[in-house]
């Protein structure tokens, strides 16, 4: 399951990784930064040519679902139509 957390940027950009969630990140180890609209990815470099494509896709997914609810194009269901209309998928 993905955590969630919040932080903030100083003034100089800075921004602080909470401490749960750097836990195998080390010293000096080098982050990719990918910026898609309203969404900001943080990946290890190490690891970002292995998830690269993966994290774009869903970057652009996620973008285009956000444009879509702020058009309106999102309907209101009762939770058990929403969950079937998910095990259609």
């Amino acid at each position: 399951m993905a955590q969630i957390n919040v932080t903030k940027m100083s003034s100089k950009g800075q921004v602080v990784i909470p401490k749960e969630m750097r836990e195998d990140i080390v010293d000096g180890e080098k982050l990719v930064i990918i910026r898609n609209g309203h969404q900001i990815i943080i990946e290890k470099e190490d690891f970002i040519s292995e998830t690269l494509e993966a994290d774009l896709e869903f970057a652009r997914k996620t973008e285009e679902a956000w444009q879509s609810y702020e058009k309106g194009d999102f309907k209101k269901m009762p939770v058990d139509e929403f969950l079937k209309e998910i095990e259609r998928w």
